[in-house]
Formats: structure tokens, sequence, C-alpha cells
């Protein structure tokens, strides 16, 4: 009786810790995508607060991007090691201290600086809190939890731009900073009183933060170079100079991983021609979406555009988000059913309809006129981005489950920062140009929205022809629940389906559940992945 009433209370303990892990994950990771999706719309508030261009804001957008590339997958092994709860209320802390930052800015420096800080903390939350949730619990258990943590990013990355906007409104923009600041310092507490912590001590303590570096002054340059060549040219100095620090350090980033004990990128992956296709059809539905928010956020509120209120450009915008997250659950029954390819290369069929119909946008348009394309395109992305997490994760071993993981994360921060940085450029560059030949403000506008939708439609138009050529035949997820909540924040992180690591199981056996922490650092010893093509 005592030994009953003693296991008893233990799974009483264990089941609370549990439920306190998936209450702070949870809402940490609403907080943190609803903070990122809601930032384009501050912009052009913050633009007149601070007197800083919105072009030179953009760095606000692209920098968080940059910082959480670099830093995703070696947050998730530095909690492996030291211990996740306590990575992840640094990051935590990180946010907190970065949202103060940037509500007490009074210009666009500490703007910058303080998402640059964002992106770290983003990525250091978003992967030590999956790798707390997934070693909390096990089974039927853990699958609940993984897909309310899905659940949890994709409403926040949703809510993000509407809440943004009703807050510029009612608050100024530093509002929703320190709102973001006082719901990181509940998880902050929650997680220090109610959490207990976890390490993988089978994992190797050397973490590769040269990789990290290398990252970053890969795509550093790259970004600059882009963003500033409509002033510098092309082929001017300084942007040929920028272009070829970032791919030199990218072959350094490549020499180094071919000799560290554990590297950042396993680059025995990139063997597997499915795994290589499915990342960067993530990298591009991701640097789409990315792109094409932060240019609607731009052209609603421009007052020579429809001169939207940021209330209403959040509203107008809502469709797109909305309608991505409305659409994925229902996919992966859809790919059960047809197959993963076909669906991908259906949904960037449409991405690529809606981004050539804005393609042809006038001064005159309304927003009505937006409407169309803008569901099309979300359910495009919604089509694509499941299926495209899947695969990745569907094609590898299970031990490699994790690293595949990081690579695609890392993708979709990469794929945001370069799409936006250029998205960015054609706008502002090719809206100058057609100012300075002597067309309207609204014309010029038009224009350049019209040349950044052009070069949005080409990238979704090669994702279609990845699905053709690179993502074969593979395990499709089996239309769970969780699968459902994993192809709805597919467009913000992997969160392995029931086909997670098939690449390993004969194509009979049963499907797995998600490997613990999908996005954690921990890599095993490499080896090449065996390519199921």
């Amino acid at each position: 009786m005592g030994d009953a009433s003693a296991g008893s209370a233990a799974a009483g303990t264990t089941a609370r810790g549990a439920r306190s892990v998936l209450i702070a994950t949870c809402l940490s990771t609403l907080v943190v995508n609803a903070n990122t999706s809601a930032v384009s719309i501050l912009l052009p508030a913050i633009s007149a607060d601070t007197g800083t261009s919105v072009d030179t804001l953009q760095w606000a957008v692209t920098g968080y991007s940059l910082v959480g590339a670099a830093v995703i997958i070696t947050a998730g092994s530095l909690g492996d090691v030291f211990g996740r709860k306590r990575v992840f209320q640094l990051g935590l802390l990180l946010f907190v201290l970065s949202c103060v930052l940037i509500a007490l800015s009074q210009d666009g420096t500490g703007v910058i600086v303080g998402r640059l800080i964002q992106g770290a903390a983003g990525s250091t939350i978003l992967a030590c809190g999956l790798s707390l949730l997934s070693v909390a619990s096990d089974g039927e258990d853990q699958l609940r939890s993984v897909s309310l943590w899905g659940a949890a990013a994709a409403v926040g990355a949703a809510a993000g731009p509407l809440l943004g906007g009703v807050l510029v409104d009612l608050t100024g923009w530093q509002g929703l900073f320190w709102i973001d600041a006082g719901v990181g310092v509940v998880c902050m507490l929650m997680t220090y009183f109610t959490v207990a912590e976890s390490k993988d001590p089978d994992r190797p303590r050397s973490i590769d933060y040269l990789g990290t570096v290398l990252v970053a002054l890969t795509l550093a340059p790259l970004i600059l170079g882009v963003s500033k060549s409509g002033d510098w040219g092309w082929l001017s100095a300084a942007t040929i100079g920028c272009l070829a620090i970032s791919v030199v350090a990218g072959w350094l980033f490549v020499v180094v991983e071919k000799r560290v004990a554990v590297p950042l990128l396993d680059l025995a992956l990139l063997r597997n021609r499915i795994l290589v296709g499915a990342t960067l059809a993530i990298l591009i539905g991701a640097g789409t979406i990315n792109g094409l928010m932060y240019l609607l956020s731009l052209y609603f509120q421009d007052p020579a555009a429809l001169g939207f209120s940021s209330f209403q450009a959040g509203l107008a915008t809502l469709p797109a988000t909305v309608g991505l997250v409305v659409v994925a659950p229902m996919v992966p029954r859809l790919t059960k059913k047809v197959g993963g390819r076909q669906v991908i290369g259906v949904g960037f069929l449409l991405t690529t309809a809606g981004f050539v119909i804005v393609g042809f946008v006038q001064a005159g348009w309304g927003y009505g006129a937006f409407l169309l394309p803008l569901l099309a395109i979300a359910v495009g992305m919604g089509l694509s981005n499941g299926p495209s997490s899947s695969a990745a994760t569907a094609v590898v071993p299970e031990e490699q489950v994790g690293a595949a993981s990081g690579v695609s994360n890392m993708a979709r921060y990469v794929g945001a920062a370069v799409a936006t940085a250029i998205a960015a450029t054609v706008y502002a560059s090719v809206g100058a140009d057609r100012t300075d030949a002597g067309a309207s403000p609204s014309d010029a506008l038009a224009s350049g929205l019209a040349a950044a939708a052009w070069v949005m439609a080409v990238l979704s138009a090669l994702g279609i022809l990845l699905a053709v050529v690179a993502i074969r035949r593979h395990r499709a997820a089996q239309g769970t629940v969780q699968d459902s909540a994993a192809a709805a924040a597919a467009h913000l992180i992997t969160i392995p389906t029931s086909a997670a690591g098939a690449a390993s199981r004969p194509a009979a056996g049963p499907a797995a559940g998600p490997a613990a922490g999908p996005v954690a650092g921990d890599r095993p010893a490499p080896t090449a992945p065996r390519d199921p093509s």
C-alpha cells in the first residue's frame, strides 16, 4: 500500500512537472512568434518616432533572422551540455532585456541592436523549449504536448501583425515590447520554480562555436551587400567586397565542419538529395512569406499607397497568416493520399501564381485586388511547408532526425534573412529609380512592389522545380493530430512527424513518434545517410 501511494505521488509530481513545462514553453513560443511577426507592422511607426528610415530599420527584421540562423543549432547544443532549463532561462532573460532595450530606444540603432539580441533569444527559446518539452514526457503525452506547442507557435505568428497594429494605436509601438517583456518574466519565474533541469549525459561536451561565428560571417556581408547594392552599385568595390567575404567565410565554414568533432552541420547529410531538396524548399517558403509580409506591411501603410493605419494593415495581412495556419493542418492527410512531391509542387505553383498577380499591381489598386493573390499565396504556403518539413526528417535514419531538423530550422532563418533583404532592396531601388524618372509617388511604390513580387515569383517557381527534380518518393506522415500541428507550425520550425526517421525502418514498419529534442544540437558520430531515392 505504501509503495502504491509513493508511486502515485511520484506520478503526480511527474505530471505536474510536465504540465509546468508545457505551459512555460507554449506561452514563451507564442509570445516569441507573435513578437517576430508583428515587427514589420511596427516599422513605419518606429521610423516616424525615431527619425530612422525604413530602409535602415530593415535590419531589425533581417538582423533578427541572421542571428537566429547562426544560433539555433548551437543553442540546442548548449542546452544538451549545460542544461536545457538553464539555457532556456538564459534565452528568456535575453528576450526580456532586448524588449526593454527596444522599448526605451530613442533611435533606430537601439531598435536594431535589440532585435539582433532578440534573434539569439528567440532561437534559443524555441530550440531549448522544444527540447525541454520532448524530454518531460513520452508516448501519447509527448505527442499531445508537442502538438500543443506547435499550435501555440502557429497562433502566435498569425496573431502577431494584428496585435501589433492594435497596440500601436492604443499604446504606441513600444507597448508590444513592454507586454512581451512582462510575459517573458512570467515564463522565467514559472520555469525557475516548476521545471526540472535536464541534460544529455551521452553528448560530447564539444560545441562548434567557430561554426556559429562563420555562419554569421557568411550571412552578414551577403545581406549588407544586397541591401546596399542600390546605393553602392552591384559592381562597386564595396558590394563585391561584401560578397567576397561571404564566399570566403562560407568556404571556411565547410572546412571547419569537416574537422571539428561535433560539427554544427553534418556535411554527410548533404549527400541525401531529398533532404537537400526539402531544405531548399523550406528556405524558399520561409524567404518568400517573410519577404511578402515585410513588403505588404510597408505598402499598405504608406500614404502614397493604401494609407492604412497600423491596425488596418495588421488586419489586412491576416488572410495570409490565418489562411496558411488554417490550411496547413489538412495537408498531412492529403499528402498521404497523393504524395508529398505532388502537394509541394502544387503549393509552390499556387504561391507563384499569387506573386505573379501581385507583379501586375497598379497604383490604383484597392485592398480588394490584393485579397485573391494573398489567399493563393497563403494556401500555397500551407500546402508546401508541411510536406517539405516532414520530408526533411523522414528521409534520414532515426538517429539523424535531430540533425536534419536543425538543418531545416537554420534554412528557415537564412531564407527569411536573405529573401527579405532582396525584396526590400528591389522595392526601394526600383521605387527610387521610378521617382527619379518623374513618376508619382504612388506609381513608384507600385512599381517597386511589382518588381519585388516578380523576384518572389521566380523563387517560388524554383520550388516547383525542386519538387519535381529533387523531392522524390519518401514515407509520408500518417495524418495524426501531431502531424497536423507540425504542418501548422512548419513555416516557423520543423517538428518531426510520424514519418520521422523512416529511413531506418522497413517500408512496412510502424511510424515512429518524434525524436526527443528535435532542434537540439546533439550529433551522433557522422555517418553517410542513405539516399532512399
